[in-house]
Order: C-alpha cells, then structure tokens, then sequence
C-alpha cells in the first residue's frame, strides 16, 4: 500500500509493503506541513532502537521535527521535509516488518542513500542477501557496495577501488564462497601480492610459508568469516581454496575458478597484465585495491591506477568505485579518509606534490 505525500496524493516511491500513512496536512503561513506515520505493532520496537537511539538519530538527521507517541510518528515542517521524512520512515519500517536490525548505522545509511536521488530502495539494499552461516548474513550497507556486488554478478572482471574499510575485499570473499557453494565454480583462488616492495620474500627470515603468511592472513580471517574454520584446511588440501602470493599465478590458466586478487594497487603494470592474463573459461576475477595506499618501490607506476586507462572500453569488464561514504568500519575511519584527501588535495595545489612515498 503507497504512502502519501503531504497534499494527499499517492506517491509511488514508497515502498509497497509498508502501511498507508494518514497524512494530516496543516499549511503555516504556506511553508510548513503535518504528517502522521502509523508504526505497526511489529515494527515499533525495532524501528524506535534501545531507548529511542534509532529515534534520536533520525531527529538528528532529518529536517523535519519528529515527535512520537505510542504508534504514531508525527513529522512537522516544510512540505519537502516532511515528504523527505515519510521516505525514510517507510524505508525502516519496510526494514523492520522483514525481520532485519535497524540500529542507528541504518537510520543514517538509509537517509544517505535517499539524500544521494538514487532511484533504489534503501530497504532492498540493505535486506540483499549474499551469504549467511551460524544465524549471521553478510549483505551490502550502501549504495555503492550493492552495485559492487551486482557488477560482480554481471561481469566477468570486476575492479573494486575504494579507501580502506568499505568492503572490497569482504564482499568479493562472500560472492566467491557463494558462487563455490552454488557450484558454479569449482576453486576459489585468493591472492595478493606477498610483499609490497616487490615481493622480495629472499629477505624475510623463515621458511617460505613463515614468509607469506603474514601478508595472506587477512584473506584467511574473512574466509574464517564464512566457511566453518575446521574445514579450511580440507578445503586447501583438495585445491577446492587456494591462498597464495600472486608470483605464484605465473604461466598459469584458471578454469572454472573464482579468482580475487587483493591489494592490486601493489602490483606493476607488469603483474597486473601476467594476471588478468590468468582467466580461463568460466572464471570471474574481481581485483580489488586502494589507490591511495601504493608502497611500489623506486616510484613505481602501480598497475591498478593504469588499468583503467588501459582496459577502458573492454566488453564485459566493470570498475566499482567506493568512498569513504561507504566506510563501513568505525565512522571515525571515514572521517579520516576524508581528512586525509582533504590534505592530499591541499598539498598538491599548494606544491603540486602530495604525500612523498604514495603513488
């Protein structure tokens, strides 16, 4: 059933399962309307959060007035607002009556995506389901990550760049472990480069798996994320998982294999090629990486920067870009990422070089 805008009319930009809304419209002096938003029983507790914290920031949020009392949301202000404020109310409760968490994360990711005039649904967003095991779902929470992870369906390459804690890597491990799951692969194989100044493991002490291990360890934790951890090492010993240092991917062809390479701003235009080159028939390669954190040696181009420039045009190859907008770790990382663009941008106007040692 359709909301309704604050003249009455029908809007069609509700989503269709969420209770018609009873809108009681009050012009001051022109400028200023009332709308009451019903909460279903179901959906109060969850929508309202622990001790109204949802509430409070949406209060903070949005520019209307949001006052409650029992089931009913009542939203004071200029008809824009109200109006604003009706899409995101009927988002969380379309959330709430699908049986999702609304915590504040998703008051905020819900009034950011509605703010940005996508036209999809934060509700079919944040509900997308990519993988769920012992009663936790790994799903999208933005925008920008949902068309991520539905170019990965799409396409047969797939480039995710963007800062540090938005889910590049996480979310390419969900859709592999799915796709392996679904049998539509038979391998996953999961590779980066094993050290960022040039992969010179002659240098490290150890043996040579002491060597690599540090610099695979993050794709072993979110694999431990997704797979029961007792099985991991059956699932290496058969090759149904390989981890490994992209040197190792060389003179190689992938079949059937979901293939993800991480930390791609670390390779060489060179290694980029000697990869991409890797893919066999139904394979998919997603290469993910973050073109602020380059720790090439010598001033090295890195590959992830050039490959856009070189592949632009190619058929059924797509680059997703994140932001720190779609930071999903503490907000604070976001805002560092911010900050530190802000003072990259600054440095360069002021010298016309930024940060010595990034590339």
């Amino acid at each position: 059933m359709a909301g309704t805008a604050p003249g009455g009319a029908a809007r069609s930009d509700v989503p269709q399962d969420v209770p018609q809304t009873s809108t009681d419209v009050t012009e001051i002096a022109t400028k200023s309307a009332q709308s009451r938003f019903p909460i279903p029983d179901t959906a109060a507790l969850t929508l309202l959060g622990s001790r109204d914290e949802n509430l409070r920031v949406a209060e903070e949020l949005l520019e209307a007035d949001v006052h409650v009392r029992g089931n009913e949301v009542t939203l004071t202000g200029a008809p824009a607002d109200v109006a604003f404020a009706e899409r995101v109310f009927a988002e969380l409760v379309t959330l709430a009556g699908r049986g999702q968490q609304v915590g504040p994360d998703t008051v905020r990711r819900t009034v950011g995506m509605l703010s940005a005039g996508g036209k999809e649904s934060p509700a079919e967003v944040l509900s997308m389901d990519i993988l769920s095991r012992r009663g936790r779902t790994i799903r999208p929470k933005t925008l920008n990550q949902k068309r991520y992870v539905d170019a990965i369906d799409k396409h047969t390459i797939v480039f995710g760049v963007g800062p540090a804690g938005t889910g590049k890597t996480y979310l390419a491990m969900a859709k592999a472990v799915q796709a392996l799951q679904a049998k539509q692969v038979t391998r996953i194989i999961l590779t980066r480069p094993a050290v960022e100044a040039g992969e010179r493991l002659g240098f490290l002490p150890g043996t040579l798996s002491e060597k690599i291990d540090p610099y695979l360890r993050p794709l072993y934790d979110a694999l431990h994320d997704m797979v029961d951890p007792d099985s991991i090492p059956r699932l290496i010993q058969a090759g149904t998982i390989e981890i490994a240092p992209l040197a190792y991917m060389r003179g190689r062809t992938l079949n059937d294999a979901f293939i993800i390479l991480d930390e791609a701003q670390n390779t060489t235009p060179e290694q980029m090629k000697m990869f991409l080159t890797r893919l066999g028939f139904n394979s998919k390669i997603v290469v993910t990486g973050d073109v602020t954190q380059v720790d090439l040696p010598n001033g090295q181009r890195s590959g992830l920067r050039v490959v856009r420039e070189i592949l632009e045009g190619v058929d059924d190859l797509h680059f997703a870009n994140l932001t720190s907008q779609d930071v999903v770790r503490h907000r604070l990382v976001g805002d560092i990422v911010d900050a530190y663009e802000k003072w990259q941008a600054t440095q360069e106007a002021a010298t016309g070089n930024g940060w010595k040692g990034r590339h």
